[in-house]
């Protein structure tokens, strides 16, 4: 993928800048955090219950803003933007919800075909494309179902497709394999890779599956009372910073 084609200012896909997060009064959910994930990288985002991964993931897909910093997608601070330009970005990212949202009086075909079917897409041109894709998450057989009908792993599946039907820019996926076997969470992890290697897309996944981390030599970011930490270095050009504001030199 051409950063061109990214319309990138920036050789950024995602970048925190002192982000922090709190609600009313309480303390900072989130607090000081940097991040960049520059474009077709792949990381994980990992964490105890509770760290605050899903704001985090909330925060990059825009669902939220923060209380302190600034949130950029594709080189561009989104503070900034109105809210058709906000829409724009958005349909660049694709999401994987811990809830699914699947709308109940669609099939999963149906399901999945809604976002190409929102952006203009003619059936003729993505019928094959579904049908393989869900194929693909095991699903074939199941894609004239509706959601009522499917167990929560299928539900989760279904989502899944839907997710990277458009091959989207930017891919955040909030724990992807928490419903399904190993078998199913091993096929998925192929491929969020596939879409990673042959589209470029940036993936990043958070999971507390340490099992379904170790599959992929890819960074790895900790979530730890509010800051962000890497646990491990990588070569390629990922990085990341969690601060505490009263010492930052004393963080993790």
């Amino acid at each position: 993928m051409t950063l061109s084609r990214l319309d990138l200012f920036d050789d950024v896909a995602v970048r925190l800048d002192g982000v922090s997060l709190r609600y009313g009064t309480s303390e900072d959910i989130l607090s000081g955090i940097d991040l960049v994930l520059k474009p077709g990288s792949f990381s994980f985002l990992t964490g105890a219950s509770g760290a605050g991964k899903t704001t985090l993931l909330k925060l990059l897909y825009l669902a939220l803003k923060p209380s302190m910093g600034e949130v950029s997608l594709f080189g561009r601070p989104t503070s900034r933007l109105t809210r058709d330009q906000l829409s724009a970005l958005r349909r660049r990212v694709g999401v994987v919800f811990q809830e699914f949202r699947l709308l109940d009086h669609l099939t999963s075909y149906e399901n999945v075909a809604l976002p190409l079917r929102v952006l203009g897409r003619k059936e003729a041109s993505y019928r094959s494309d579904v049908q393989e894709l869900l194929a693909w998450v095991g699903l074939g057989e199941r894609m004239h179902a509706h959601p009522s009908t499917l167990s929560g792993g299928e539900q989760q599946r279904v989502a899944i497709a839907r997710a990277v039907v458009t091959q989207p820019d930017i891919l955040i996926a909030d724990e992807p394999t928490g419903n399904v076997d190993p078998e199913m969470g091993s096929r998925l992890m192929r491929l969020f890779l596939e879409l990673n290697k042959r589209r470029g897309t940036t993936v990043i996944i958070a999971t507390h599956d340490l099992g379904l981390v170790r599959q992929v030599q890819a960074p790895v970011y900790r979530l730890q009372h509010g800051l962000l930490v890497q646990d491990a270095e990588y070569s390629d050009g990922t990085s990341v910073a969690g601060r505490r504001r009263t010492d930052p030199a004393k963080a993790d």
